[in-house]
């Protein structure tokens, strides 16, 4: 079915009865009754505190939460002068098509500026306004994404994947691509809101950095905004992200293959502007289970094994095979050869014509394994040393870039996409 808006009759009505607005703050929702009064509260503050003569619209775009998400939105109260929209957003599930029904607001309502947040966030604060809105608001910057302070195993999926991908493609140090509270000029929104993606897969877990990539290869002003210690319902990677991994590295390797051009002769990196300051708090401790990551990495060695040994290179695989062998604690994975499993991945997802994502899937059990890597790797230190170490990998992947390049325009000489083995995972 092919949605032509976002926007339910009665909150269309409510944009026509508003007419104008300076700022639009969207809140995408599901299922979070026990976060979402706070979020608008703060919200509210911040605009009335930082924005006070400005007309403000807040609107919670509810995915169709069966708790009382939305009763709980409707009863919180609000600053004066302000206005709230609460509604169920149409089109298919996902954070995609709130954030669609979110531009499409601002557009309507001619704002200067857009501003996203995530809504189970137990920090947030009144100041997240302000920190993210005058980029837009006093800078003329078209894109601000957050920079916040994460227990180190909060975000593996950014820290071990996404910073490092799209610090090595595009040449952009943005340490948080796939953030989840931002800000955009309408410029951007409306951008956004016309490119035909709304009803594919990227509008699930891989809008984030979608929007990320799309400002950078589309010549937008981009820049970062310290927030300080991010609490949120943090998830443990071995039981909740597989999902989340398997969508985002898709969009990832999906947009490689689309913005090639630009990122191919790209060098080096180059420091995002960021404004405000890390206050250096050390954020709350997020539990995860080692040895659940190493058993579900043991158990896809012995899955995926002969699939593996025919999709990556033999030194690839060798390390891979010496990797399954080792202990819970002392388990792994070295940078570089994760490097070298997501580079090989990328390059032969894009040339491959059949089971492309089913490629992807079998990967996943190699993202548990270089995660309990991490952990071992920094058990002994604290959030802020251990982002010395993410770091420190990224710069692996930035060196090993002319690898990358190799692979991509070297012709592929096994065909396995049609192995009827993929079929069956």
């Amino acid at each position: 079915m092919k949605y032509y808006t976002s926007l339910r009759p009665h909150v269309t009505q409510r944009i026509e009865l508003i007419k104008k607005a300076d700022i639009l703050i969207g809140i995408p929702c599901y299922n979070n009754m026990e976060t979402i009064g706070h979020v608008i509260e703060m919200v509210s503050s911040g605009l009335y505190h930082h924005y006070k003569d400005l007309r403000s619209v807040i609107m919670i775009a509810d995915g169709g939460s069966t708790d009382d998400t939305r009763d709980m939105a409707d009863s919180t109260a609000i600053k004066p002068w302000q206005e709230k929209l609460v509604t169920i957003y149409r089109g298919p599930a996902g954070k995609g098509s709130a954030l669609r029904s979110v531009f499409e607001a601002a557009d309507r309502l001619k704002v200067k500026a857009c501003m996203v947040v995530d809504s189970d966030l137990r920090s947030i604060t009144g100041d997240w306004v302000k920190h993210l809105l005058d980029p837009v608001m006093v800078q003329d910057y078209d894109f601000v994404a957050p920079i916040y302070c994460r227990h180190k195993y909060d975000g593996t999926i950014t820290n071990n994947i996404v910073y490092n991908l799209t610090r090595t493609l595009y040449g952009k140090r943005i340490r948080q691509p796939i953030g989840g509270d931002f800000a955009v000029s309408i410029r951007t929104a409306n951008f956004y809101m016309n490119q035909d993606v709304w009803e594919t897969d990227i509008a699930k877990f891989g809008v984030d950095i979608w929007m990320t990539t799309s400002a950078i290869v589309n010549g937008f002003k981009v820049c970062q905004s310290h927030l300080g210690v991010k609490i949120h319902d943090a998830k443990d990677p071995g039981v909740h992200l597989a999902q989340m991994y398997r969508q985002v590295v898709t969009t990832i390797f999906v947009l490689m293959g689309q913005c090639y051009n630009y990122w191919k002769p790209i060098k080096g990196s180059e420091v995002t502007p960021v404004f405000g300051q890390n206050l250096g708090a050390e954020p709350e401790p997020v539990s995860v289970d080692l040895k659940l990551l190493v058993s579900k990495f043991k158990f896809g060695y012995k899955y995926f094994d002969v699939l593996w040994k025919k999709v990556f290179s033999d030194e690839v695989y060798r390390e891979i095979q010496k990797t399954s062998k080792m202990n819970v604690e002392d388990l792994n994975l070295d940078i570089k050869i994760w490097t070298r499993i997501l580079f090989e991945i990328a390059s032969t997802f894009n040339k491959w014509k059949h089971n492309r994502y089913k490629l992807v899937e079998l990967s996943t059990p190699l993202y548990y394994a270089r995660i309990a890597s991490f952990i071992n790797d920094t058990k002994s230190m604290n959030s802020f040393q251990a982002e010395e170490v993410v770091e420190e990998n990224a710069a692996v992947f930035e060196s090993l870039k002319p690898l990358l390049l190799e692979l991509w325009e070297k012709p592929l000489e096994n065909h396995y996409d049609t192995d009827p083995e993929l079929d069956e995972i």
